[in-house]
């Protein structure tokens, strides 16, 4: 194939997938790691570590705005800016890839970084997620089961005079601010500031050089995705598309998500002569397990590991059912949303974000509530109790 400028993009994109892979697999850089070291242990360094990816991507993409470098619209991929805002799609998708990554060992990102460390269950729990984003993104069951009665629920903001589900903007069409720009780069500002005072207030996470190295380095690549695809060079990566005699698939401006490319995978592996299949997502999602491989290799952790069991099997294929359709219901997974779409200020990735790790936090509730012997009712309601949803259970005197 002539080497153009759409094989530079896919090229820079495996390279820094690769880079983020063996990073992530170094520094056991793990979002459902982070929320339940949380949950059972109330250690937040890992938790930290992924705020910090969101502040480091964030303080990025404000500064390529700043610079003119980038202009995110609402037409990326995902469209984490439109201004249909789909709010029970964010919180039901959400919910659904929380618990679906906890089921699962790991959400999307880190079941490519288990596969690369020779996890073969990871490598059943991703064949499953495949097809399940692939019905998602190519079938009509996303239409049929999610869209046909979500629809009702979309609330348009370009009719409440909101150019965009940017945090900035809803604040400035709000108050009646013409130009947001401004208000944007404030608000951003702001919230960078307060996350990364968050991050740095604990001793042990500025102690810890992985999880800082984890942080960055993911948020880095976040970065270097958008600009990518939405520099200069991205500029003339659209423009060469449109006059390509076989357009490629999913040229638009983005950066790194992993559920919805697990989709465009499964699509292109039915048709592998189609080389115009493999997008941006298809090499991120082989860029982070081969980065994972090298490190696992140069570190001497590579090791296989299997289903203990045949519950265990169902578990992790339950849950990556879940991850699958639910990544795609929310328009992105713990990195896609809770990284990528949060260095947008996207109200919508935020609320996917809490929905996430509201999904993932009550399904290990209930988890550790079973091992007591309580059925999943009781350990449901025990569990909504602790989150202080349901009055907690009298004992008796």
């Amino acid at each position: 194939m002539e080497f153009t400028i759409h094989n530079q993009v896919l090229g820079l994109a495996f390279l820094f997938a690769v880079i983020m892979g063996a990073v992530a697999n170094k520094t056991n850089f793990c979002t459902m790691g982070a929320v339940s070291d949380w949950v059972n242990m109330g250690d937040t360094g890992r938790l930290r570590a992924w705020l910090f990816a969101m502040a480091v991507a964030l303080i990025g993409v404000l500064a390529l705005e700043f610079f003119g470098v980038l202009t995110l619209g609402t037409d990326t991929f995902p469209p984490y800016r439109t201004a249909n805002f789909a709010w029970l799609r964010y919180v039901l998708g959400g919910v659904m890839f929380g618990i679906g990554m906890t089921l699962a060992s790991g959400c999307g990102n880190k079941t490519l970084i288990r596969i690369g460390g020779g996890n073969l269950k990871s490598v059943v729990v991703l064949a499953i997620a495949m097809v399940a984003a692939y019905a998602m993104l190519w079938t009509d069951f996303f239409n049929v089961a999610f869209m046909s009665w979500m629809q009702p629920t979309i609330v348009d903001l370009s009719a409440r005079n909101i150019e965009s589900q940017e945090i900035g903007a809803i604040i400035g069409g709000l108050a009646g601010v013409e130009d947001v720009s401004k208000l944007h780069l404030i608000v951003g500002g702001i919230v960078a500031f307060a996350l990364l005072a968050f991050i740095f207030k604990s001793r042990d996470f500025r102690s810890s050089f992985d999880n800082i190295l984890g942080g960055l380095v993911v948020g880095l690549a976040v970065i270097g995705g958008w600009w990518i695809t939405g520099g200069s060079m991205g500029t003339a990566w659209k423009e060469w598309a449109d006059f390509a005699s076989e357009v490629p698939s999913r040229v638009a401006t983005q950066s790194y998500t992993f559920i919805s490319p697990m989709g465009d995978t499964a699509r292109y592996l039915m048709d592998p002569a189609q080389l115009s299949l493999v997008n941006f997502g298809v090499v991120a999602l082989a860029g982070v397990i081969v980065g994972s491989l090298l490190w696992a290799l140069v570190s001497r952790s590579f090791r296989f590991e299997w289903f203990r069991s045949g519950s265990d099997f169902v578990t992790h294929g339950i849950g990556a059912v879940l991850m699958g359709v639910g990544g795609v219901l929310s328009m992105g997974c713990t990195i896609g949303q809770a990284v990528t779409g949060m260095s947008t200020l996207a109200l919508g990735s935020l609320l996917t974000f809490l929905s996430i790790v509201f999904g993932s936090a009550l399904t290990m509730k209930i988890q550790y509530y079973m091992l007591d012997e309580q059925g999943f009712l009781g350990a449901f309601r025990s569990s909504l109790a602790d989150f202080r949803l349901l009055p907690a259970k009298k004992t008796a005197a």
